[in-house]
C-alpha cells in the first residue's frame, strides 16, 4: 500500500503530521485486543494507520457524512487490511442511535471543536454506553484549558471556526471533563501533542 490516495479518497496534510504522534500515544494506551471505535473517522487515513500498526485490534470507522463514509471505504479497499472493519454511519448527537454496542476503546480526532456541543454530548454519552469498566476514550485537538494560557494560533483557530459556524469552537476540558463525569467516565490523563493539541484520555469507572 502507498499513502496517494486512491480514486474517491480523501486526504489531509495534518494527518500525515500528527499520526505519528498519536500512535506513539495511544499504542500503550489502547488494549491489546478488541474493538476500537472510531468516531467521525473523517477520510479515514488514522483508521488505516493504526489498524495497520496494531493488528490484534479491530478498528471500527465511522461517520455521519456521506463523502467521508466513501473515503474511508476506498482507504480501507486500498489497504487490504482483515482488522479494519467497512465504515458504519454514527451520529455523535444521537448516541441512543449507534451502531455499536460495545466497544474495548473509543477514539476521536479533531471533531470536538468541529461540531455543535450536542455532538461532544452525545459522544460522551455513547463512550458510556459502550465502554466497559476501565476502558478508554480518547480525544485529540485544541482545547482550552483554565490555568493554561491558550495558544495566539489556537485562539485565531477558534475565531475562525467560529466564523464559519457559530455552533462550532474549541471546547473548555472542564466543560468536557463534567459531561465525562455525568457519564461514568473520569478525565485521568491529560498529554501535549505538537502544534498546540492535546490527547485527553477518559476512563470508564
Amino acid at each position: 500500500m502507498t499513502d496517494l490516495p486512491p480514486p474517491d479518497a480523501r486526504s489531509s496534510p495534518s494527518t500525515a503530521r500528527n499520526r505519528g504522534p498519536l500512535l506513539e500515544v495511544l499504542g500503550p494506551r489502547l488494549p491489546a485486543r478488541g474493538l476500537v471505535l472510531e468516531v467521525a473517522a473523517g477520510a479515514g487515513e488514522h483508521a488505516v494507520h493504526f489498524a495497520a500498526a496494531l493488528p490484534d485490534l479491530r478498528w471500527q470507522p465511522t461517520d455521519a457524512d456521506d463523502g467521508a463514509l466513501a473515503s474511508i471505504e476506498a482507504w480501507r479497499r486500498h489497504a487490504g487490511l482483515e482488522n479494519l472493519l467497512e465504515p458504519l454511519r454514527l451520529d455523535a448527537s444521537a448516541p441512543d442511535g449507534w451502531p455499536v454496542n460495545r466497544a474495548e476503546a473509543v477514539v476521536s480526532i479533531n471533531m470536538i471543536h468541529i461540531s455543535p456541543w450536542a455532538a461532544s454530548e452525545g459522544l460522551m454519552a455513547g463512550a458510556g454506553r459502550v465502554l466497559p469498566p476501565g476502558a478508554g476514550l480518547f480525544l485529540y485537538g485544541p482545547f482550552i484549558e483554565a490555568d493554561v494560557p491558550t495558544a495566539p494560533s489556537n485562539l485565531a483557530f477558534d475565531e475562525s471556526l467560529k466564523a464559519r459556524n457559530p455552533a462550532w469552537g474549541i471546547r473548555r476540558v472542564d466543560a468536557l471533563a463534567a459531561l465525562g463525569d455525568a457519564q461514568g467516565l473520569s478525565l485521568t490523563e491529560r498529554i501535549a501533542m505538537p502544534a498546540n493539541n492535546l490527547v485527553l484520555v477518559f476512563r470508564k469507572g
